[in-house]
């Protein structure tokens, strides 16, 4: 059964992580999958909005420990790389439907979605520090613009997470509501049915103005995230992790 499965809805594509039994942790498969479905996306000109949502509980875990430690995301070309890649140059209307805990990249993916609808028992978390690591998908440059510097340090530097009415109240949460796919895919069809190129256009002209920096951050993040998987901390940190988790 694949990981990520990809439908089509009309003129929408609904990309699922369909790994529910693992809490949807992300696989490197499961970022080929990602990035497979926002190329054919950006590609097909019938498609004009993109939902990515979760099959369980839960949005995703985060990076599946173990098996990122089997592939680590060391150069660019990785499939890491790629999905982060294809979520910045992403052209169209792109929605999350979030619910359960979004973990890691889980929350900082959300911050290149241009709506993100969230049920009330969402939990967020970046807990990257925690392991050794550093944040990536450029949220070291979004979220501190999101939800201003001090606040953001002290959530990537602690690692605490924080529940949906606070992701609202940040602006990384458009709406909360009990269904949330149902509202994702509402709302996707809604600018599906908008003039395509005016999108397009539009979203273009809302990111222009942060793309490059946001662009180079994550160049930034990425070499540092690499070093720091190869650390002595990072081992620690995350043997650290899979006791707790074993108990």
């Amino acid at each position: 059964m694949t990981q990520i499965t990809n439908h089509r809805d009309g003129s929408v594509l609904v990309l699922t992580f369909n790994r529910p039994e693992k809490m949807n942790a992300l696989t490197k498969e499961m970022y080929a999958g990602l990035t497979a479905g926002l190329t054919e996306a950006a590609d097909d000109f019938g498609i004009r909005a993109v939902v990515i949502q979760s099959s369980g509980d839960h949005f995703t875990a985060g990076n599946d420990i173990m098996d990122f430690m089997a592939n680590p995301p060391g150069s660019e070309d990785s499939d890491v790389a790629k999905f982060l890649g294809a979520l910045l140059n992403f052209p169209k209307p792109l929605i999350a439907a979030v619910k359960g805990n979004a973990v890691g990249v889980g929350t900082t993916m959300l911050l290149h979605c241009d709506a993100v609808i969230a049920s009330p028992n969402s939990k967020f978390s970046m807990p990257f520090v925690s392991l050794g690591l550093v944040p990536e998908a450029g949220s070291t440059y979004l979220f501190p613009l999101l939800v201003g510097y001090q606040r953001a340090a002290k959530i990537f530097m602690t690692g605490e997470s924080f529940n949906a009415d606070q992701a609202f109240e940040m602006g990384l949460v458009a709406e909360i509501e009990a269904d949330v796919d149902a509202s994702a895919l509402k709302l996707a069809h809604q600018l599906a049915e908008q003039p395509p190129t005016a999108m397009i256009n539009t979203k273009a002209l809302l990111k222009a103005g942060r793309h490059d920096a946001v662009a180079a951050v994550m160049r930034a993040e990425f070499e540092l995230f690499a070093m720091a998987l190869q650390s002595e901390e990072a081992m620690m940190a995350f043997t650290k992790f899979m006791e707790k988790k074993g108990k």
